[in-house]
């Protein structure tokens, strides 16, 4: 979407603040977030990797920002050059001035899916409102921007919870090896694979897809059938959406359930086992365009973090050179 010669990335709306001058980022529409359950409702105000992008006509341009939450880091990128500049932003708006980095400007940006005069301010952390841009700026045109979009949905794992930065989770990577603009979709301990956010992702603009579904709903309790009645709407409407992008379905990754005895695992009323073969299923009567990709194919149990649950950057490179050999990508 675009606001004031500025564009906001996997960015579905703009919501005022009361009391503010500000206007709140979240990943989707009010309408969508208020339909999702509670703790989704609360993540969808957090960026995982939603960027403001503008391309500076004459000079800098400043750009002012907070975090009602206080944790955000702001990380500029150049085209698909990172800056080691990394910003951190309070709970009181702070103004960041940004120029494009003169050997940037030496470039071709024909050379590259971003071309290097974007500035994109990639978002890693909390809630973010934007306050005020001032500077000659506009938005990026389609000629700068990749060509293709990828959708990603699931759980803090597709959020990109435990990799160390906002360029190391498996999304942002595999978005790197296929050439596309990332739209995730992560929910943090909340993926419950709602149909109204299965709807809203088959509304968007995308190429391909992920689907990782779901050790949210294992973990907190969803039987096996009403696992396999939720998954089966979002694979297929997604699917749907876009009959010509090719979706992957991917199973559980590997987690403590697997590898260790758990007393928490003993309380599932399902099994990872059960769950996996459900999302084969699916895929398998789904259309086309759809086809699993076993979780544990992709990630190998020394990937984990200590949770047995979130993989490290070592396991997110697992996941997404794994996607990358999947869609055909080397």
């Amino acid at each position: 979407m675009e606001y004031d010669d500025v564009s906001f990335h996997n960015v579905g709306e703009l919501r005022p603040v009361d009391g503010s001058d500000g206007r709140k980022l979240q990943r989707v529409p009010e309408s969508v977030r208020q339909s999702l359950n509670e703790k989704a409702q609360d993540v969808m105000y957090r960026p995982a990797g939603a960027e403001i992008r503008f391309v500076p006509t004459d000079g800098s341009v400043d750009v002012t920002l907070s975090s009602p939450d206080g944790t955000c880091e702001v990380v500029p990128f150049w085209g698909p050059f990172m800056s080691s500049d990394h910003r951190h932003l309070g709970t009181e708006p702070e103004t960041f001035t940004f120029e494009v980095p003169d050997r940037v400007t030496h470039l071709n940006p024909d050379d590259f899916a971003f071309a290097p005069g974007v500035c994109r301010l990639a978002l890693w952390g909390g809630s973010v409102v934007v306050h005020d841009v001032e500077g000659a700026r506009r938005p990026p045109t389609e000629a700068e921007l990749p060509d293709r979009q990828y959708l990603a949905y699931g759980t803090s794992i597709t959020f990109g919870s435990n990799a160390t930065g906002v360029n190391l989770s498996y999304p942002w990577r595999l978005g790197e090896s296929l050439g596309a603009d990332v739209l995730n979709l992560g929910c943090p301990g909340s993926a419950f694979c709602e149909p109204e956010l299965a709807d809203y992702a088959a509304s968007l603009d995308y190429d391909v897809a992920t689907l990782a579904l779901s050790v949210n709903m294992i973990a907190v309790g969803f039987s096996t059938e009403t696992f396999r009645e939720r998954a089966r709407y979002f694979v297929e409407t997604v699917a749907e959406g876009n009959p010509d992008a090719p979706v992957a379905a991917i199973t559980l990754f590997p987690f403590f359930a697997d590898v260790v005895d758990d007393p928490e695992a003993d309380e599932m009323v399902s099994t990872p086992t059960a769950y996996r073969e459900a999302l084969r299923e699916i895929a398998a009567e789904a259309p086309s365009n759809v086809a699993a990709v076993d979780g544990p194919d992709l990630l190998g149990v020394e990937g984990l973090t200590t949770d047995l649950v979130h993989p490290s950057d070592r396991g997110m490179g697992q996941i997404a050179a794994g996607l990358a050999r999947h869609f055909g990508v080397e």
